[in-house]
């Protein structure tokens, strides 16, 4: 059988997985289908035709099969062999506690906050670092939401901007965030799309279009307002909000983002900024995953789209960078929620 090319890939590390949990194709295929079920995954089939073509090299796993596997085998796609490991991956992914204690004892919180640090520093490019007060602080930050969920309590509102190409895995690792603190989640497509669409049109153009100067021009602007206004709505309220959005202009817009600080600091709020980078491939490979009508055109054009694109520097407003190059940081945000099923369950 034709065996599928793709740079760093091990078959047979899935099946030698399989395996050592002693399951049949058969029996593994309906754990992944349940693990997807469980995780929101879409996974098709998940036969054991399908699993017999990923172990003997003929199918190559996509996004949401890598992604049920990892969270199945409680393992890392360079350990189930999808690819090679990031510089520093190994350790970086070794997350997972064992002999847990039990779940009222509050041990429990304490393993649970740390794992939740560990995964913020690990999923930060250079981790955070003690002598920067703002990667320091947006840490504790989220660390400090967890454990005010589980003893009572809440200090100011914070807005939190993330922010990322298409593709770069933004909005997962914002439902991440959320998950863990439980901030209100807003994403800019959910809020605006049928907007955006609908004026499109109105206005003559292509409802599917994002990068022409009438989009850029008249629709833009409004879809940004509508998310801070929501995102105010929340936080006026006293709820910290997470918005999901590209924010590509914005945070490299240094007087755009201190106006921002600065009504912040007139509402007692306090502001951060995250970036999630990743690699062209792998945006790619997500944007023609999700198959949305509205990144034609950056499918059609990609060298032209990629050209436009810095994928090595962040905005200067940024307060952490995460590294989701190869979906790293989204295999992390899974394993970590995991363990943290595991710990409080």
């Amino acid at each position: 059988m034709k065996s599928t090319q793709r740079p760093g890939w091990i078959p047979s590390r899935l099946r030698e997985h399989r395996e050592a949990h002693g399951l049949t194709l058969e029996a593994a295929g309906d754990l992944l289908r349940e693990t997807a079920r469980r995780h929101g995954l879409a996974v098709p089939a998940a036969n054991f035709q399908t699993l017999w073509g990923h172990e003997n090299g003929s199918i190559y796993p996509g996004p949401h099969y890598r992604r049920a596997y990892c969270l199945m085998y409680r393992a890392t796609e360079p350990q189930l062999g999808f690819r090679p490991p990031l510089p520093g991956e190994t350790e970086k992914a070794e997350i997972m506690i064992s002999d847990l204690p039990a779940p009222s004892d509050p041990a429990a919180d304490e393993a649970a906050a740390k794992v939740i640090e560990e995964a913020v520093a690990k999923a930060s490019v250079g981790g955070i670092q003690p002598d920067n007060p703002q990667q320091v602080a947006l840490r504790n930050r989220i660390v400090d939401a967890w454990r005010r969920r589980h003893g009572g309590g809440s200090p100011r509102p914070i807005l939190t901007l993330v922010g990322g190409y298409a593709g770069s895995g933004k909005t997962e690792f914002s439902r991440f965030l959320s998950d863990i603190t439980g901030w209100a989640f807003l994403d800019k497509d959910s809020l605006t799309r049928s907007m955006t669409e609908r004026l499109l049109v109105s206005l003559g153009g292509d409802p599917n279009d994002r990068h022409s100067e009438l989009y850029l021009t008249e629709v833009r602007p409004l879809e940004y307002r509508f998310l801070m206004e929501a995102a105010w709505d929340n936080l006026n309220a006293g709820t910290s909000a997470i918005l999901s959005a590209p924010f590509i202009a914005e945070l490299n817009d240094e007087a755009w983002f201190k106006r921002l600080e600065n009504r912040c600091a007139a509402k007692g709020i306090d502001l951060a900024a995250i970036w999630v980078r990743c690699d062209a491939e792998s945006m790619r490979e997500y944007i023609e995953f999700r198959g949305a009508a509205r990144d034609a055109w950056k499918l059609a054009n990609w060298e032209t789209y990629l050209a436009g694109l810095d994928l090595e520097e962040s905005p200067p407003t940024v307060h952490i960078t995460v590294d989701n190059r190869l979906g790293s940081a989204i295999t992390l945000a899974d394993q970590t929620r995991q363990t943290l099923k595991r710990i409080l369950s």
